[in-house]
């Protein structure tokens, strides 16, 4: 063997063995503090836009890095405010991030003043290439089909369709259940036809204090189309279910989809990591690596309502993809930043 063709077959090895190290990104945590129910998206510009639910409850921010781990020190610009009366005007929650037909369009839940729990879909509109920049404008209520507690609507596009999936409470349920519904998407602010209801709380770890199923997020790959969601209080308890279906099935029949029985990915007090949920995906800035935002904290015990303790921080993990194709989200790793 000649000296050069010894030097290429080394590197060649040497690049089989670094390859899968580097192609898993170094992600200090948590990424941003006090930031709920985070939505990360690696735009075709280069940058990470991220959007969170703050704790005030009270606007809407955005920030952009190149890199996920610059999000927490990348200046945040509050692109909308609550408004002092009317609809809009309470618990501005889980607002999303998405480009959809060369515009940004920002979904996110809100009450009222008057009745700050009683919360509806909105959707905000940005003809900017740049979402920091340009004027946002209200394109007012999502509507579903019937008026009660509904938030955390998502969006995403298959086979040249577009979705909404959102948590909604369902016209016969009780005060405190949310279940999960998606529908065709006719325009980015409107849906057509009827919702199909998924998945409601069954299992014992969907009804820890409150009957929940909300915050879906969807990842789609090896044929697969696989739908997170967030199960139980807003504590300790908080834990991620899944429901999967295949690519070429039609999704609004609620039999293309299974349920995982159990959590898919939850608590860890060995890693000192308590509520993990509301997630989204992203991926590394070369695409070669899947990752799980979410938030979570770093204590189980919380003074009074948990829904009103502010730190739920934002986290992110790379993704382990399992040899029958389904994702393996593991646990939430430990805090690297204190």
């Amino acid at each position: 063997m000649t000296m050069i063709r010894f030097l290429r077959v080394t590197l060649s090895l040497l690049f089989v063995v670094i390859a899968p190290v580097m192609a898993s990104p170094e992600i200090a945590n948590p990424l941003v503090k006090q930031r709920a129910d985070p939505r990360v998206t690696l735009a075709a510009d280069g940058y990470y836009y991220f959007t969170a639910t703050v704790p005030e409850y009270d606007r809407i921010e955005l920030r952009r890095a190149h890199e996920l781990n610059e999000l927490g020190a990348a200046p945040a610009k509050v692109v909308w405010r609550r408004h002092v009366s009317g609809p809009m005007s309470a618990n501005i929650w889980a607002p999303e991030l998405h480009r959809i037909d060369g515009k940004w369009f920002l979904y996110f839940t809100a009450g009222r003043a008057d009745a700050p729990f009683d919360v509806r879909l909105y959707v905000l509109e940005n003809a900017a290439a740049n979402p920091l920049d340009g004027e946002w404008i209200e394109r007012g209520q999502l509507k579903t089909g019937w008026e009660s507690f509904a938030l955390d609507a998502t969006s995403f596009a298959l086979k040249g369709q577009r979705y909404l999936a959102w948590a909604q409470r369902p016209p016969s349920a009780g005060k405190h259940m949310t279940a999960i519904y998606i529908a065709r998407m006719d325009t980015p602010v409107s849906i057509s036809g009827p919702a199909v209801l998924l998945t409601t709380p069954e299992y014992a770890w969907e009804k820890v204090k409150f009957d929940v199923n909300e915050a879906p997020a969807v990842l789609m790959k090896n044929g697969r189309v696989f739908m997170t969601y967030s199960a139980s209080a807003t504590d300790a308890n908080y834990a991620l279910g899944m429901l999967t279906a295949q690519a070429g099935a039609n999704l609004l029949d609620a039999a293309s989809w299974t349920k995982s029985a159990v959590p898919v990915f939850a608590s860890s007090a060995a890693n000192g990591q308590y509520g993990p949920g509301h997630n989204s995906f992203t991926t590394s800035a070369d695409g070669k690596t899947d990752i799980l935002v979410y938030h979570a904290r770093n204590y189980r015990d919380i003074v009074g309502d948990p829904l009103f303790d502010p730190n739920r921080h934002t986290r992110a993990q790379a993704i382990s993809w399992r040899q029958d194709g389904s994702p393996d989200f593991g646990v939430p790793v430990s805090d690297t930043m204190r």
